[in-house]
């Protein structure tokens, strides 16, 4: 079995080597931007690609898009800082087949791993849990587009509507109508109401991205 850790920090790229060397690995490859990940995915091929999501010169969303239209059959778990099912909902549409935060026990990183080997879905139990106290809220991250997924994140940042029209150079018209839709899927009233809504699946934790 062959893994890449992609990660910006080194301790934590040494923290999941020593892991995944319990297992039977033939080669562990790193990288720590997006670029270097893209040229050692080609370059080694892994069975299994350990992704971080928020990586200093690049979004790992952004990477998991570069290497699942590399390769369409890429198994990739994303490894986050985050218990946010915002975010997982995102890894899970572009591709990845496992989240995990980096708070969860380090057994689950290595389930997460195993179930991708089989080309299995696994999500940690934190995040497992917040997703199922929103799914009975009715509609959730799931079901937003991901456009709709990137207003919400930029509200949980704390972005006022005019400021996220700016950010993604739209009409302010655009962002207040997407925002409404939201508002409508997720079965809320107030643009504060989506704000809250954005910290609660992030575990009450604001982004800083």
């Amino acid at each position: 079995m062959k893994i890449l850790i992609v990660d910006d920090h080194t301790v934590v790229r040494d923290g999941v080597r020593r892991l995944v060397e319990t297992l039977e690995v033939s080669e562990i490859g790193e990288a720590e931007t997006p670029s270097e990940a893209l040229a050692e995915f080609r370059r080694l091929r892994p069975d299994v690609v350990v992704l971080d999501i928020n990586l200093k010169n690049g979004s790992g969303l952004d990477v998991l898009r570069r290497l699942r239209a590399d390769d369409p059959k890429a198994r990739i778990v994303v490894f986050s800082m985050y218990s946010d099912i915002v975010y997982a909902a995102s890894a899970r549409r572009e591709g990845a087949l496992g989240y995990v935060a980096k708070s969860a026990p380090s057994d689950e990183l290595v389930e997460a791993i195993e179930m991708a080997l089989k080309n299995e879905p696994y999500v940690d139990s934190e995040t497992a849990a917040l997703m199922a106290t929103h799914a009975g809220r009715g509609a959730g991250p799931d079901d937003l587009t991901r456009r709709e997924l990137q207003i919400l994140h930029m509200l949980g940042e704390g972005k006022s509507l005019t400021e996220i029209a700016e950010g993604l150079g739209v009409a302010y018209k655009t962002i207040a109508n997407t925002s409404t839709r939201i508002k409508e899927k997720l079965g809320v009233e107030r643009t504060s109401d989506l704000v809250r809504f954005a910290i609660e699946t992030k575990g009450g934790r604001m982004l800083n991205r």
